[in-house]
């Protein structure tokens, strides 16, 4: 079943709770980003997968950007909101509690063509498919493949702590800050050394490698709305293309062009 429209109106109106099927799939085709679906949960495990464009989603401690050819998973009654980039196509696919070997906790898993093709076939068939009938078959199939499939590291440790958000807060406002942990310190009214030992106990990442992952998170989903990479490295405070493009290729195995068309 394809829905358009905003991601918030598409939504109001879609309860996957309804039945107990093991899963049920729905498609997507947001036309833009106005209204960002509010925090919510629901019993079925949510895997939200990007077709076109990236989603973000941010669940207790951390935000997970979904580009093309990933999906993050959302395990039951986990509280979480979603924003998509303009113009995306995206893919829900709700699991019911038990029917599938699922992670317990929220990550990124890497979607092959098949596990993706089976899911649009899913959501082809609408909610209320036959279970006896060959679509409950390749729901079957497809949570046994899901399960098997691979976890990629594509999130950010976040915190309730109010300065930890506080710090998250301006940086989303503006990525290209290039402050130093100094610099941080003092507009927290804190000293250097605690606000690193902060960061590093509510996250587990010191203060550049938690940086340089927000920058990723951004980049990733600029570059999935189709910004140019020299404009993406302006955006994030690069001096130089090539630095940016260095930092990408460390963090993910490839550089943006071939990270991106290995995932088409």
């Amino acid at each position: 079943m394809t829905k358009r429209g905003s991601l918030a109106q598409v939504l109001c109106h879609f309860d996957p709770d309804v039945d107990d099927r093991a899963a049920v799939a729905l498609l997507l085709e947001v036309g833009h980003n106005d209204v960002e679906q509010p925090v919510h949960r629901h019993r079925k495990g949510q895997l939200v997968m990007a077709l076109r464009g990236g989603v973000m989603c941010e669940v207790p401690q951390a935000m997970w950007m979904v580009p093309p050819s990933h999906a993050v998973w959302i395990p039951g009654d986990m509280p979480h909101s979603n924003r998509v980039t303009d113009n995306a196509r995206l893919c829900f696919l709700f699991v019911e509690p038990g029917a599938a070997r699922m992670p317990e906790k929220c990550c990124t898993l890497a979607i092959s063509p098949m596990l993706r093709e089976m899911i649009l076939y899913l959501a082809a068939q609408g909610p209320d498919y036959p279970r006896d009938a060959a679509a409950g078959r390749v729901a079957a199939v497809l949570l046994e493949q899901l399960a098997m499939a691979p976890v990629e590291q594509l999130h950010l440790p976040v915190s309730d702590h109010p300065r930890i958000r506080q710090l998250a807060d301006a940086l989303a406002m503006d990525p290209a800050d290039r402050s130093t942990l100094a610099q941080w310190a003092g507009r927290l009214a804190m000293s250097e050394r605690s606000l690193a030992r902060l960061l590093k106990r509510e996250t587990g990442l010191t203060f550049g490698r938690w940086r340089q992952q927000f920058h990723l998170i951004i980049a990733l989903q600029q570059l999935a709305a189709g910004r140019p990479v020299q404009q993406v490295a302006g955006n994030l405070g690069y001096d130089s293309v090539t630095a940016f493009i260095t930092m990408f290729k460390k963090a993910l195995g490839r550089p943006p062009a071939q990270y991106f068309a290995a995932l088409s």
